[in-house]
């Protein structure tokens, strides 16, 4: 296919590209040559990247075939293959970075190392905790989570043992009783154990692809050769090991769109930096850049504490109120509460008054810090009887009710005698106990119920002329891509878990110095870090934003302070005190 200049102003065919706005526009026009689009929180950034893809296939200019888009997560790259089959543009490869190299390392694996490659381990705490045993270091389940960052730390960052040693001494911060030189020795015996087992973890993946490109000149021919065009999402979260393999996929060809967010930065504790999208022009002088600032998530009220926030981030934009966004809605608020258990009854009263008012409750989370602050959520949550499900426990279709569930769906596909899709679903999983309406209260037999009416869901919202088979077939793929419907449930989430969903209403628990900013934050580009997260939590808002602090708490039951960043809100969030408390302006 012949190159177009990137000056060239393709034609715009008819109805494909009006439904965008003339920023969103702008970046589906510009086809060639490296672009960068910096798209703010609910600015569309999934529209204009998929309209660009499926405008220029269209165009002619892109092959789908040899198309790469690449992503963070199964859920984000499911997403965009959804969007770009709707757009007519089903060919194109939207992967994650690590699903991309995996690909190309067991393909490529026999024919330069020989033989099988090596199992990938999904999960690093065993081997962790095998290490640290060997070493005589006792790890509790959390020391094993935080040496597994600072192992993927130092893969990303590139960084040998021995320099890791120099940043575990200076600036790392370290589980609760491990010093720096008994985490390099759990880091050296994790490698041992892994060589011992013949297996790979994910970073090991990507250090093994960008190393087989670059010793074996003929792979990186044959896999220059594949794919051309290259767009990459988030691109805010790249570390320095991805920008080396995008580098080697790209060699000296510049087919390269990058979209993301600088305010939306939260993963430099894993080695993310978003010095390559802030530098992106330094990289390519000549680079298009296109900003996406007109937010279509949040009110006008909400918009306004997310700009308040984003203020105080380098390089971050100022979202723009469009034409149609909710005005009238309450303004955000923050609350202070005596301890934890009187802040988790406040914020379920208040999901009651969201409920009552008609707003349903799959569109309504709770978000935190960190994972301890669930409990008393879960705690009030059942004491009402609302239902709930927290983000990263089991996973939706490792549910034991729904593999039942989508095993009887295959079975009964086989003597599928043509009935209504909807008819046949609720026919199969009523024998596994769903009913038309859900049992009173919450607990177990409602999260079952649950489970098995998202898939009922699901049915009813399929295509007109779905069969039984057709939709077995799409629960198998979702479940390979980990791609979950909603269930009814309300969402407890920790921020960083939240990241790229939205609700309704949304409530930020614990705005109090010691959990957002986190105790551990003390240098400036800690605390930054911290800010931006509280600008991830406050853009997940559509309608309703409540952030809330309580005065005591934790293991120790001390005193807290309100958050430093709430003093940055100024007159854009209303306070009070308690749950029942007038609100006061300050």
């Amino acid at each position: 296919m012949a190159d177009r200049s990137p000056d060239d102003e393709p034609d715009e065919p008819v109805g494909l590209l009006a439904a965008l706005n003339d920023a969103q526009r702008h970046a589906a026009l510009a086809l060639v040559g490296p672009v960068c689009i910096l798209a703010g929180a609910g600015t569309g950034k999934t529209r204009a990247i998929t309209h660009r893809i499926a405008f220029g296939i269209r165009q002619g200019v892109y092959d789908p075939g040899r198309v790469l888009a690449l992503t963070f997560t199964n859920r984000a790259a499911g997403e965009l293959r959804a969007r770009l089959t709707a757009l007519g543009a089903p060919g194109v490869q939207a992967r994650t970075f690590h699903a991309a190299a995996l690909s190309q390392l067991g393909y490529f694996w026999p024919h330069t190392i020989g033989g099988e490659a090596p199992q990938i381990v999904k999960a690093k705490g065993k081997l962790i905790a095998e290490a640290a045993q060997r070493v005589g270091v006792g790890l509790d389940p959390a020391g094993v989570r935080d040496l597994a960052t600072e192992i993927e730390w130092r893969k990303v960052q590139e960084r040998s043992i021995e320099e890791y040693g120099v940043a575990a001494r200076s600036s790392r911060v370290l589980p609760q009783r491990v010093d720096a030189d008994q985490a390099v020795a759990i880091l050296r015996a994790y490698e041992d154990v892994k060589d011992e087992r013949r297996v790979m973890d994910f970073e090991d993946v990507l250090l093994a692809t960008a190393g087989m490109l670059e010793m074996e000149p003929w792979v990186t021919q044959r896999v220059r050769e594949q794919y051309r065009f290259f767009v990459v999402d988030e691109y805010q979260d790249v570390s320095p090991l991805q920008h080396r393999l995008l580098r080697l996929w790209l060699g000296e060809r510049r087919e390269l769109c990058v979209v993301g967010d600088p305010a939306q930065t939260i993963y430099s504790f894993t080695g993310a930096s978003s010095d390559y999208l802030t530098g992106f022009e330094r990289e390519y002088p000549d680079a298009r850049v296109v900003r996406l600032e007109g937010n279509y998530r949040s009110s006008s009220a909400i918009i306004g504490v997310a700009n308040a926030v984003a203020r105080h981030v380098p390089h971050s934009l100022q979202l723009e109120v469009v034409e149609g966004t909710p005005a009238r809605e309450p303004v955000p608020e923050l609350t202070a509460y005596a301890d934890d258990a009187e802040e988790a009854a406040g914020v379920v009263r208040r999901i009651e008054d969201d409920v009552r008012s008609g707003i349903p409750v799959e569109r309504i989370a709770v978000l935190y810090r960190i994972g301890v602050q669930a409990a008393p959520l879960e705690r009030a949550l059942q004491d009402a009887g609302v239902p709930y499900r927290v983000v990263g426990q089991r996973r939706f279709f490792d549910l034991i009710e729904v593999r039942m569930a989508v095993s009887a769906l295959r079975a009964a596909a086989m003597q599928d005698e043509g009935d209504p899709l909807f008819q046949s679903v609720s026919r199969v999983v009523r024998d596994l106990g769903w009913t038309q309406s859900p049992p009173p209260g919450a607990g177990a037999e409602r999260d079952r119920w649950n489970a098995l009416d998202a898939i009922v869901r699901l049915a009813d919202g399929a295509l007109e002329g779905t069969t039984l088979s057709t939709f077995a077939a799409e629960l198998a793929a979702r479940a390979r891509l980990q791609h979950e419907p909603e269930l009814r449930a309300v969402t407890l989430s920790s921020i960083h878990a939240a990241k790229g969903l939205e609700w309704d209403s949304v409530s930020v628990v614990g705005v109090s110095d010691g959990l957002l900013p986190i105790s551990y934050a003390r240098g400036m580009a800690e605390v930054d870090e911290e800010r931006r997260l509280l600008y991830v939590a406050v853009t997940r808002a559509r309608r309703r934003l409540r952030l809330s602090w309580a005065r005591r708490g934790g293991f120790r039951d001390e005193d807290r302070r309100e958050s430093r960043f709430a003093a940055e809100l100024g007159t854009r969030i209303r306070r009070g005190i308690g749950a029942d408390a007038d609100v006061r302006t300050p």
